[in-house]
């Protein structure tokens, strides 16, 4: 239920077509069912109740839905090309010096020989060498808890994501 006191962008993204808030949310996290989930608990008064709707929504995800959500993710170190989002939340990365960005390259591609996927973190506001430490620290892991750590990233970058869509002064990009 929306009301007088709900942001002003919250509202318009409570009042978006079905298909036009699926695809907003399914840029936030590519898995499906987390897009779903969302969907079908709209409108949210308040940005906290959204945030707990995503946090609950993660915390329901199957394995499956998991691997969904981080091929949506590129590799540490190397963004999409013209995707502005994935730029900005590895920035921490571009300016990182060849050396580390050759040992970032080695980092992902031994996490994903390991573990059979992309290295997820929450980039923003981490630098280059904070990432690089992190990689080297969860390539220890064993399977189980990197699921786990991937589930709690995965909550961290779309809590940051959807805070973005709900920005008052912006609208959700959509098809």
């Amino acid at each position: 239920m929306t009301s007088a006191s709900t942001p002003q962008g919250l509202a318009r993204f409570n009042a978006l077509e079905e298909s036009a808030a699926l695809a907003a949310l399914h840029e936030v996290c590519a898995s499906t069912a987390w897009a779903r989930r969302l969907l079908a608990a709209r409108p949210w008064a308040t940005v906290e109740d959204l945030y707990a709707a995503a946090e609950a929504a993660v915390d329901g995800l199957t394995a499956e839905d998991l691997d969904e959500a981080m091929s949506g993710h590129p590799p540490i170190g190397r963004p999409r090309p013209g995707d502005p989002a994935s730029a900005r939340e590895q920035s921490g990365m571009a300016s990182a010096p060849d050396r580390l960005k050759a040992e970032m390259l080695e980092l992902n591609l031994a996490h994903q020989e390991k573990f059979g996927h992309v290295f997820l973190i929450c980039a923003t506001g981490r630098t280059g060498e904070q990432m690089r430490d992190a990689a080297r620290e969860r390539i220890g892991n064993t399977p189980e808890r990197e699921r786990e750590t991937v589930r709690t990233e995965l909550g961290r970058i779309n809590r940051i994501r959807l805070a973005r869509l709900v920005e008052a002064d912006r609208q959700p990009r959509h098809p």
